[in-house]
């Protein structure tokens, strides 16, 4: 373990809407990386007992504010200025809804950060899981943003970076829905940082076993990363980079 990281204080963030039947694996696992972090869960009012699970076993629970669903970016910002609160000096996200997380996740992505300024994961899923990302992120990307091209999971749940830098990004002014994620990328690109992805191998999530039988459910996540994607290619100077593509 780098000796620098290992002095300074690591908070783990969950965004998490009912989410009770994987919360307390999550948490639990989270702390056993040998970073020792702190962990935030962001409840988005859940009509379940997540929040009352996270509670129990130890974390910090806060409300995710607004009460706009969906709101992941909403809760993202908000477990970002309660980290950055407690005096973190990185900050990890983790989906709340994965089945086979382990605590060598944390300890990669925050060794990652030794030599670069946010680290991502990416992994190994069902052929027929992230549509909105084959389908939707990586075709835009690579006509709006060709030099992320080699992101293999632009929408990737698993990021890490110093505090610093979501402080920075903060105040570029984040979506609060879906398109989050893909915004975090190209904005942490254009901002000149550097993107490093670490393989986290196979990821099994939950909520992959709400959609994969109609991707439909996924139309609205779809939506808001697609013009995630098309209002930084405006604010960039990148929209006219879709008359090179053959129709």
């Amino acid at each position: 373990m780098n000796k620098q990281i290992s002095l300074q204080k690591i908070v783990v963030v969950f965004p998490a809407k009912n989410e009770q039947d994987t919360i307390e694996h999550a948490i639990t696992t989270a702390k056993k990386s040998r970073h020792s972090p702190e962990v935030i869960v962001v409840d988005a009012y859940s009509s379940d007992a997540t929040a009352e699970i996270a509670n129990k076993i130890g974390a910090r629970v806060i409300q995710q504010g607004d009460r706009l669903f969906p709101g992941k970016g909403i809760a993202m910002k908000k477990g970002l200025s309660e980290a950055i609160s407690i005096e973190a000096d990185f900050i990890l996200f983790l989906d709340a809804d994965i089945k086979n997380l382990t605590s060598e996740w944390i300890d990669k992505l925050v060794d990652g950060c030794t030599n670069c300024d946010m680290v991502r994961g990416y992994y190994e899923r069902h052929a027929r899981d992230a549509p909105v990302t084959k389908l939707i992120a990586k075709p835009m990307i690579h006509i709006f943003f060709p030099e992320l091209s080699n992101i293999e999971q632009p929408l990737s749940g698993e990021v890490c970076a110093r505090t610093q830098v979501w402080k920075n990004l903060l105040e570029k002014n984040p979506p609060d829905g879906w398109g989050i994620d893909v915004w975090l990328l190209i904005e942490t690109a254009m901002s000149g940082y550097q993107i490093k992805e670490i393989f986290l191998g196979h990821k099994e999530h939950t909520s992959f076993e709400d959609y994969r039988e109609d991707v439909g459910k996924l139309a609205k996540m779809a939506e808001q990363v697609e013009f995630a994607i098309i209002n930084e290619a405006f604010k960039h100077g990148r929209i006219n980079l879709h008359k090179d593509v053959k129709i």
